[in-house]
C-alpha cells in the first residue's frame, strides 16, 4: 500500500480531501489492470495544474522582473518544460506514489519522464482544488520557482543548440556541424545518430527518431563533454 501521508509530510502538505491526492498520481494505464480502482485517472488534475502553473509562474515573474515579453517568456518555458518539472518531480520521490501498470513501472526511459511531469501538474491541480491558489503559489514557489536563479545565470534557458553553439564560438572561435552519421529503420520509424563537429573534430554524438531530436542530443552530449554549462563558467 503507497503510504501517501508519507508523502503529505514530505512536501510539507495537509489534504483535506485524500483522495485528490491519490488522484494525482493515478496514471491511466493503473486503470487498464485495475478497472474497479474508486478513482480516476489524473489527466483532468493535470489540464487544470497545468493553466494553475502557467498562471502562478507568469504572475512571479511579471512582479520581480522588468524583462521584456519576450525574455519572461523563454524564463517561463525554462521552469514549466517537461525535463524541468520532471527532474523536480523525481527528487521529489513521486517514483514511489505512482500508480502505474506492471508494464509503465518498468519503463525508465522518456515515458516515465512525462508521466512524472504531468504527476507534478496534477499534483497542483489537487493541491488548487483542496487549498486553493494562495497554497498553490507556495508550492510552487517552494519546489520550481527556486530553480529559476540558477536558469538565468547559467543560460539554461536557451535550447541546447543554441547554447552550444554560443559557447562554442565564444571558446574556440568556431560554428558547429551537424553530419548525419547512421541511419536506419523504415519510413515510419527511422532512426538517426548524428555528430557535432568543430571544424574536422567530432565533438560527440546523439541518437533519435528524427534529425532534430538526434542533433539536440547530440549537442547536450557536447555540452557534457565539454563541460560547457552556462557563462558563470567562461
Amino acid at each position: 500500500m503507497i503510504d501517501f501521508p508519507k508523502l503529505e509530510k514530505q512536501l510539507g502538505l495537509k489534504f483535506k480531501n485524500k483522495d485528490l491526492l491519490t488522484q494525482a498520481f493515478v496514471h491511466r494505464s493503473y486503470l487498464n489492470e485495475n478497472p474497479k480502482f474508486y478513482l480516476e485517472q489524473n489527466e483532468r488534475l493535470e489540464f487544470l495544474g497545468d493553466a494553475v502553473l502557467e498562471l502562478v509562474v507568469t504572475d512571479y515573474l511579471y512582479k520581480n522582473y522588468k524583462n521584456s515579453e519576450g525574455e519572461l517568456t523563454v524564463w517561463r518555458a525554462a521552469l514549466v518544460n517537461s525535463d524541468m518539472l520532471s527532474e523536480i518531480a523525481k527528487n521529489l520521490g513521486f517514483n514511489d506514489f505512482l500508480l502505474l501498470s506492471q508494464g509503465e513501472s518498468k519503463d525508465q526511459g522518456k515515458a516515465r519522464k512525462y508521466i512524472l511531469a504531468n504527476t507534478f501538474e496534477a499534483l497542483i491541480g489537487s493541491i488548487y482544488l483542496d487549498r486553493g491558489y494562495e497554497d498553490c503559489r507556495k508550492f510552487i514557489e517552494k519546489y520550481l520557482i527556486v530553480e529559476l536563479p540558477q536558469i538565468i545565470e547559467n543560460g539554461l534557458y536557451k535550447d541546447t543548440k543554441s547554447l552550444f553553439q554560443e559557447m562554442a564560438q565564444e571558446k574556440t572561435g568556431i560554428t558547429p556541424a551537424y553530419k548525419v552519421i547512421e541511419e536506419w529503420g523504415p519510413d515510419h520509424n527511422k532512426r538517426f545518430i548524428i555528430g557535432v563537429f568543430l571544424g574536422e573534430e567530432l565533438i560527440a554524438q546523439g541518437e533519435g527518431s528524427s534529425k532534430q531530436e538526434a542533433e539536440v542530443e547530440a549537442a547536450k552530449n557536447a555540452l557534457d563533454i565539454k563541460h560547457w554549462h552556462g557563462r558563470s563558467e567562461i
